[in-house]
């Protein structure tokens, strides 16, 4: 069984992999199958991560939106056909940011 800490580098991990991407903005990642290809793998990685983190971890962190990224994740393995190509940069540009700078927080906390 993994730690608490295991699973929180995982989503961070997977948030710099991310990274390594988006910087060269929207229209490469719309033109580009391969990157659109990484960046759901890693959304995928980040929401089995925080699906598998305890439930009183997530409650003691109410900053984050657990259900939110476990309910991406579902969609994003579930319903595949559904994805929206520009709701997931959005998600990339303005909601992985505040994740990074919450899971770097209780990292160091830990």
């Amino acid at each position: 069984m993994r730690s608490d800490s295991d699973l929180l580098l995982d989503v961070l991990d997977a948030i710099e992999a991310i990274e390594k991407y988006t910087y060269q903005g929207k229209e490469r990642y719309i033109s580009d199958e391969l990157i659109q290809v990484w960046i759901l793998h890693h959304l995928q990685i980040i929401g089995e991560a925080c699906r598998t983190i305890p439930k009183k971890v997530q409650d003691s962190e109410p900053l984050i939106p657990w259900k939110g990224i476990i309910g991406m994740r579902n969609i994003l393995v579930h319903q595949y056909s559904a994805v929206d190509s520009d709701l997931v940069w959005e998600l990339v540009e303005n909601e992985l940011p505040d994740l990074k700078k919450n899971i770097e927080r209780i990292l160091n906390g830990c």
